[in-house]
């Protein structure tokens, strides 16, 4: 694992402090934390995107076309409102609060998000988070596929003010039925005003986002949307302000090498990219059933390939 330099002005044990950038994404504004310049991976994450919150009127609603991936996984966790899922396996999944919806898309897979058409006449609120993740290299040309964990079946823990629903991955204790390419963590954080919550120690990469509220860690107060990245080893805990707190904790192993990344491609080669590219300009993905009329299109090449210079370290 490379360690990168701590950011100064930040107590012992936190690294680097991402602050978001805001986009659009099917008419809809959402938060990237990662990849960021500072840092493009933790653990195998090498995405998170916070949407919301907020809502569409009546009459619209997410609208995300049919698009491609490769060399990742990516799920999808919302705390409020509901996304129609479908891909070219022929999946048609509605996600709901505190489910799970896995994707692997290995050598090539496209989907779309939507709004669920027959659920526009009232207003619909989203708030969630999108992650994807690098699949290790031995895996990159796995077989796309998708699985959904309905919330009841993720296990959970809770006492002295705190509740924890394990997402992915092992930590505190627990550990998920979702099948992983790599070790990780990936937990939803509730916290009541001072109450905390330790660090998973047997992972070498943590972070923390704070999706709503404050938190502090040795004696630093970091507010709603900072995801927080800790020294590997430190034995820390997140107190909740006075407000309470709400986390997604994610890291993992280092992941083997850097990744290049461009629009929704994830490799461990520049050419595997380019191969993606005239895939997708070619249609070799296939077609989402139920939502083949359009598709977004290759974005225009002035978008760079980029790549990290190794694992868990800025990019370039």
């Amino acid at each position: 694992m490379t360690t990168e330099p701590q950011q100064p002005g930040l107590p012992g044990g936190i690294e680097t402090v991402l602050l978001p950038r805001v986009h659009d994404i099917g008419g809809f504004e959402v938060r990237r934390a990662l990849p960021a310049k500072q840092r493009q991976m933790v653990g195998p994450w090498i995405f998170f995107d916070q949407m919301g919150p907020g809502e569409f009127l009546t009459g619209q609603g997410l609208d995300v076309r049919p698009h491609p991936h490769i060399g990742l996984s990516t799920v999808t966790y919302l705390f409020e409102g509901e996304i129609l899922h479908r891909d070219t396996l022929g999946s048609a999944q509605p996600i709901r609060p505190g489910d799970v919806n896995w994707m692997t898309a290995g050598r090539g897979i496209a989907h779309s998000e939507r709004t669920d058409a027959a659920k526009r006449d009232r207003v619909n609120p989203l708030f969630g988070i999108q992650s994807w993740l690098a699949l290790p290299r031995d895996q990159e040309e796995t077989a796309p596929a998708f699985v959904h964990h309905p919330a009841a079946t993720l296990p959970t823990a809770e006492g002295g003010g705190m509740r924890l629903r394990l997402v992915a991955g092992t930590g505190w204790g627990l550990r998920s039925p979702v099948v992983v390419s790599s070790p990780l963590f990936y937990a939803d954080a509730q916290l009541a005003p001072g109450a905390r919550l330790p660090l998973p120690v047997e992972h070498e990469e943590r972070g923390a986002y704070v999706v709503q509220g404050g938190v502090e860690v040795a004696g630093a107060r970091f507010e709603a949307g900072r995801m927080l990245l800790f020294r590997a080893g430190d034995a820390l805990a997140i107190a909740a302000a006075e407000q309470g707190a709400r986390l997604l904790m994610l890291g993992g192993a280092a992941m083997d090498g850097p990744r290049y990344l461009f629009w929704n491609f994830v490799a461990s080669s520049r050419e595997r990219i380019e191969q993606a590219k005239q895939d997708w300009k070619a249609m070799r993905f296939g077609t989402v059933p139920g939502d083949d009329r359009e598709f977004i299109p290759l974005p225009a090449e002035r978008v760079r390939v980029t790549a990290a210079v190794s694992a868990g370290s800025p990019t370039s």
